[in-house]
């Protein structure tokens, strides 16, 4: 019941993906919904309505919002984040991106590897910084909170 059953990333007003963007977005939304941790707090002034939820992804007003309801579409919980805090990283994540992804084209396997830790590294940055923006909202598992980092760059790409 503390999970994500669905979700929706608002991307009509961006540019089309590159396909290498395309396929993290992809990945990202599959492994979500295969395994993922997702609990609001409880509050003092109100319940919580019970998950599994729903939950939409979007960039308003140059800030992250994340609108969750229940699976019975009753509103549970809508909250935005400035983007400020994830500009660097973000911005970090590509370029080390595109750095793996033309090293998968030329290079041997010891140096991709190499890239790939790197890449690895600043994603876990990602994600630890999306769980800090996220504390007292909504908790999520490391893995939950690396997947929504990756759809946070998707949206952050056409943004």
């Amino acid at each position: 019941m503390t999970r994500i059953a669905h979700i929706e990333l608002d991307d009509a007003n961006l540019p089309p993906p590159t396909p290498e963007i395309e396929q993290e977005r992809r990945v990202a939304m599959f492994d979500l919904m295969e395994e993922n941790s997702f609990v609001l707090p409880a509050r003092e002034d109100r319940p919580v309505p019970q998950g599994p939820y729903h939950v939409g992804l979007s960039i308003r007003d140059k800030r992250l919002v994340f609108d969750v309801s229940a699976e019975s579409h009753e509103k549970a919980a809508e909250f935005h984040l400035s983007l400020s805090p994830f500009r660097q990283v973000v911005k970090d994540y590509f370029q080390i991106c595109k750095s793996y992804f033309d090293a998968v084209k030329t290079l041997p396997p010891s140096q991709i590897e190499t890239i790939d830790m790197a890449r690895r590294g600043i994603h876990n940055e990602g994600a630890r910084i999306l769980q800090e923006r996220l504390e007292g909202k909504v908790e999520v598992d490391d893995d939950t909170a690396r997947r929504l980092f990756t759809l946070v760059c998707v949206l952050h790409f056409g943004g």
